[in-house]
This record gives structure tokens, C-alpha cells and sequence, in this order.
């Protein structure tokens, strides 16, 4: 899975962030009022570039049965970050030493949350 651009992750964010599917210039309109972007308001082309190359990393999906046509995210937020988190463990070249640098990291609160994952994840 490909990274997001800034205008990318501003464009997924909405998406994430609303349930039902979004026009470009309904996306332009709220990223100007979250004041996301560059200093000058986006252009509805813009927009659509962004859209289309998202479509094409299969972020993405296009309602093209209605126009303006509609769009929404492919993905949860929480499923995209799983799939970059095992994109990233599939690079590592040692893959448990990943793991264990990882779980080094975490807080308490997050081995806890983990631990009881694990747990749900072995009793099914």
C-alpha cells in the first residue's frame, strides 16, 4: 500500500470522518474550513486529481451512477493503518526483531491492550 501525500491524508481524513459518500466540492469546501491545504483555497480540479489517484491506489471508491459523482473511503481508518503496519513488518528484514523493538515501545496501557488481543485471538 502506497503512503498518502499531505493533500492525500487531508483528503482521507474527511472521508474517514463522515459517513456518507462526499463530492469533490463538497471535500474542497471542508478542507477550506478546516483551512487544509495550501495558503490559497484548492481548486475543485485539484480535488479530483487527488480523488482520482487515491481511486487508483484503491483508497477510494467512485459512485459514478450519480453525478456529481460521490466519494467514500474503501477502508476504516483502523483497517489502513493494520494494512501499512504490515506492509512495514513485511520490509523488515528480521521480522521478530521488529516485532520485539515494537512491543519494547509500548506503554503499559498498550501491552495490556495487546495482551488481552492476544489472548482473544487464541481462544477463537
Amino acid at each position: 500500500m502506497a503512503s498518502l501525500g499531505e493533500l492525500e491524508r487531508s483528503v482521507m481524513e474527511l472521508l474517514w470522518s463522515n459517513d456518507a459518500a462526499l463530492t469533490a466540492n463538497e471535500l474542497r469546501d471542508r478542507l477550506a474550513e478546516r483551512g487544509e491545504g495550501p495558503a490559497r483555497a484548492v481548486a475543485t480540479t485539484t480535488v479530483l486529481t487527488v480523488l482520482s489517484r487515491l481511486e487508483r491506489k484503491g483508497f477510494v471508491s467512485r459512485a459514478r451512477d450519480v453525478r456529481p459523482h460521490r466519494y467514500r473511503a474503501l477502508l476504516s481508518r483502523e483497517e489502513h493503518t493494520a494494512e501499512l503496519m504490515h506492509e512495514v513488518l513485511d520490509r523488515a528484514s528480521d521480522r521478530d526483531a521488529a516485532l520485539a523493538r515494537f512491543v519494547g515501545s509500548v506503554s503499559d496501557g498498550e501491552a495490556a491492550i495487546l495482551r488481552r488481543l492476544l489472548d482473544e485471538h487464541t481462544h477463537r
